[in-house]
């Protein structure tokens, strides 16, 4: 039964996937400020490529970020929405762990090797973990169908089953500029991949052929794994920052 995959910690993104982990039908728009306006009919469009009907879904996967607070709540909420609507679980999957993940699958990393991630949290500064690659099951897509491209959207249609990877957290989750991530020792030894190195090249220098944004068929094959197992898996927003607007304190009743 088909599973439902969204993240907007980066562009907004769309993925349905086959029980078995293979991807069914993908779309991503790059856009970084109209993300409600995109993801409901992103997702509406995806179903009815594949023929899916909503009621058909056992699960909606959502990227938990790090990420903006605006993209990424607009996100977690639509997944909530669906799964309240359904009646079906939410799994929630950091897009940091998501993109070591799909590393260590693209890069056919061996297990023990060191993954940085890097992903841009603006104000010249990255939001950074490094993961440890622990285990890799499965084999990779067979065969692949239609390809269709466009400026700004893409959709990729695949059959069989995906080459599953889990990682293991070594450090952080954090924020930091590039140049303090170097310099607390996280880069030694590791492949370094996500859009932060390659905002940042030469100081966090990206491993090439690696991932730059989550991928939500990653984020699904990982929820997969990982509920199969028992994990938890919440979807409570990954932030790292407080937000720029705070509500203002309460004024002290002075005694008369």
């Amino acid at each position: 039964m088909p599973v439902l995959a969204l993240d907007t910690s980066a562009a907004v993104a769309v993925s349905l996937l086959a029980d078995d982990g293979g991807t069914l039908a993908s779309r991503v728009v790059h856009e970084e400020r109209r993300h409600a306006e995109q993801l409901a009919p992103m997702i509406a469009e995806l179903l009815a490529e594949t023929g899916t009907d909503r009621t058909a879904l056992t699960a909606v996967v959502v990227g938990t970020g790090p990420a903006p607070f605006t993209g990424l709540r607009v996100g977690l909420v639509t997944a909530r929405t669906l799964g309240l609507a359904l009646g079906i679980p939410v799994h929630g999957v950091s897009g940091l762990d998501a993109l070591a993940a799909q590393a260590a699958a693209d890069l056919a990393l061996a297990a023990g090797t060191e993954v940085l991630v890097a992903t841009d949290a603006r104000r010249r500064e990255v939001y950074w973990a490094r993961y440890r690659v622990v285990a890799g099951v499965g084999s990779e897509a067979a065969g692949a169908g239609t390809t269709r491209s466009g400026a700004d959207q893409s959709g990729t249609y695949q059959s069989g089953a995906a080459r599953q990877v889990d990682v293991q957290l070594v450090a952080g989750p954090g924020v930091a500029s590039a140049a303090q991530v170097a310099a607390d020792g996280h880069l030694a030894g590791a492949v370094v991949v996500g859009r932060g190195a390659s905002l940042y090249p030469e100081i966090l220098p990206p491993t090439a052929g690696g991932p730059v944004d989550p991928d939500p068929a990653v984020l699904a094959r990982l929820a997969l794994l990982r509920s199969a197992r028992g994990d938890a898996l919440p979807t409570e927003p990954l932030y790292l920052r407080r937000p720029d607007v705070m509500p203002p304190a309460e004024r002290k009743r002075a005694l008369g």
